[in-house]
């Protein structure tokens, strides 16, 4: 398995159909799909927005999260946050967000820009908890 930055439109499609079954499996939230393309979209035009990470297995997509940035005064660094985490009902409880949270994890602490990372989880989401 690797992990991808996404820096282009490749995976658009996956990315949101993701959130859309995550959304609906989280949070019994049907999401607007004209509105989750036009949001994945401008994260992918504008990289101060986030950045979008896919796990691929056999080059096709299986898990994709969203990194969004925050300035810490404290620390005068960036602080990751961890969003929209899915993955692919086949894929699940076999490492593959352990796999992408080290990815991260190195990323971060191989940068002298980041202070660290943190996990949004909606708190109805009982199994990611």
């Amino acid at each position: 398995m690797k992990i991808e930055k996404i820096e282009d439109s490749t995976y658009h499609q996956f990315i949101v159909d993701s959130q859309i079954h995550m959304a609906l499996e989280t949070e019994d939230y049907d999401l607007s799909r004209d509105s989750v393309t036009a949001g994945v979209q401008a994260v992918i035009r504008d990289p101060l927005k986030g950045c979008y990470y896919v796990a691929m297995n056999n080059d096709e997509p299986i898990a994709c999260l969203l990194t969004v940035p925050e300035w810490s005064d404290w620390r005068n660094k960036t602080v990751l946050w961890i969003h929209s985490v899915y993955v692919a009902k086949d894929f699940r409880k076999q490492g593959v967000y352990k796999k992408m949270y080290h990815y991260l994890k190195n990323m971060v602490e191989d940068s002298s820009d980041y202070a660290g990372l943190r996990l949004y989880v909606d708190k109805r989401n009982t199994n990611a908890i």
